[in-house]
């Protein structure tokens, strides 16, 4: 895992922090800010935009659906808590390795 980064294992999936930087050029894994994996998003914050496509592109980076992702906290703010339902950690830190560089957990 990731040294800094906060993700929860549990029983129907993970949950991990999230920061969102609004209104960048692309949609993007930008790396980890402090304990939160940094997402770059292209759509303004404004009236949920932004976490409809927080959602839409970790479900499609993800491989999942987007009705297994969840913004537990943070609606209204650029820290969320997301949770991903039917997903193991494995799984979540093996689509993280190539973006962070870092090897899987043992």
């Amino acid at each position: 895992m990731p040294p800094n980064l906060k993700v929860k294992i549990l029983e129907t999936g993970i949950q991990f922090s999230a920061a969102i930087q609004p209104r960048a050029s692309k949609n993007e894994i930008a790396g980890l800010k402090d304990d939160a994996l940094k997402i770059r998003l292209t759509s303004p914050p404004v009236d949920g935009e932004a976490n409809r496509a927080c959602i839409k592109f970790l479900a499609k980076w993800l491989k999942v659906s987007p009705s297994q992702i969840t913004i537990v906290t943070g609606q209204t703010g650029r820290r969320k808590i997301i949770r991903i339902d039917g997903m193991s950690g494995d799984e979540f830190f093996g689509k993280l390795a190539p973006i962070l560089g870092d090897p899987l957990p043992s």
